[in-house]
């Protein structure tokens, strides 16, 4: 399944669904309010929720005709059935518990990252980054925006950045589970764009901090959809490409990463994850930072971010306050 969250246009009810023959079909709908109309709770039903979900849009008119999507009525008599133009889309997971971003899982990325001479940023001493298993950060709930959102600038950073990177949704509660058993507790995947404050990034670094270089107003952009495990297949063979304006900067593939799905899972159930939080997979080379002169992102840019199967993830950059 493809699901989303998103908002009905017309009305601004927000609710859950799943797109579907170009259509984005409201499973509260559907269900006649059996199954609920916020992303988190979904996903707190589990197993359950996921198979009610399958088995309601097994029972969908075949057509789904777009001319005729405003007669579908689910039980309760309210419409079910939307073309993309009549809905405003939602990050998937409006508003995770905790982002868990993993850094430098790309090899290629942090060789890139040792070459930036900023003094505050060699000061972090990037050659002896070590492998003895995954480490990173926590981003923002608060930074979530969704696809198609306009990010602004912050007025404190004059070198915005762009990192594209799979991002791992939890399904269930998990606390230090297996690398066999992890994959268990997916719910799905997304596309992640980790917006960066470099400029500040290298500054909370020197220090060994890192917070608001990563977590500001729209610095969290991800979707369009979550992708169920079943319908995407291997997460470690997916195609990634990052362009800005058209122009490709980054262009990796999954199998690339250094730690996998299910090491990551592994690692961070350390520290209980729940339902609808967020693992990133860190970013493949490309990013501004590690060109000759970099090119920072300005307002005016979009920034679309595609990995196969999970389709395209959008970002228009604008002028700040």
């Amino acid at each position: 399944m493809q699901l989303a969250s998103f908002k009905i246009a017309n009305g601004g009810r927000k609710t859950i669904g799943a797109f579907v023959s170009h259509c984005y079909i409201d499973l509260h709908a559907l269900t006649g309010g059996q199954l609920p109309a916020d992303m988190l709770a979904f996903l707190q039903l589990g197993d359950t929720g996921m198979h009610a979900a399958r088995a309601a849009l097994k029972q969908l008119d075949a057509k789904l005709d777009p001319g005729g999507l405003s007669k579908l009525r689910g039980p309760g008599g309210d419409r079910y059935a939307w073309g993309p133009d009549e809905i405003v889309l939602a990050a998937p997971v409006p508003r995770p518990g905790k982002i868990m971003h993993t850094s430098c899982n790309f090899t290629a990325h942090l060789s890139e990252l040792t070459t930036w001479k900023e003094p505050e940023w060699q000061s972090h001493n990037w050659k002896d980054f070590h492998f003895e298993h995954p480490t990173g950060f926590l981003e923002a709930p608060s930074s979530v925006v969704a696809s198609g959102a306009k990010v602004p600038v912050p007025h404190f950073t004059k070198q915005l950045d762009y990192e594209i990177e799979i991002a791992i949704i939890i399904g269930k509660p998990a606390f230090r589970v297996s690398i066999t058993d992890a994959m268990d507790y997916v719910a799905g995947y997304t596309i992640f764009n980790d917006l960066s404050a470099r400029d500040i990034q290298a500054r909370e670094h020197s220090n060994k901090v890192i917070l608001l270089g990563k977590s500001f107003n729209g610095s969290c952009p991800f979707g369009p959809h979550l992708v169920t495990p079943d319908e995407l297949g291997d997460p470690h063979k997916l195609a990634m490409q990052l362009k800005v304006n058209g122009v490709v900067r980054q262009d990796a593939n999954t199998s690339q990463m250094h730690y996998k799905t299910a090491e990551l899972v592994s690692w961070w159930s350390n520290t209980t994850l729940e339902p609808g939080d967020i693992i990133t997979s860190g970013s493949p080379p490309g990013v501004a930072a590690g060109m000759a002169v970099p090119e920072w992102l300005k307002p005016g840019d979009l920034v679309e971010a595609n990995i196969e199967k999970l389709g395209t993830l959008t970002t228009h950059i604008v002028a700040g306050d």
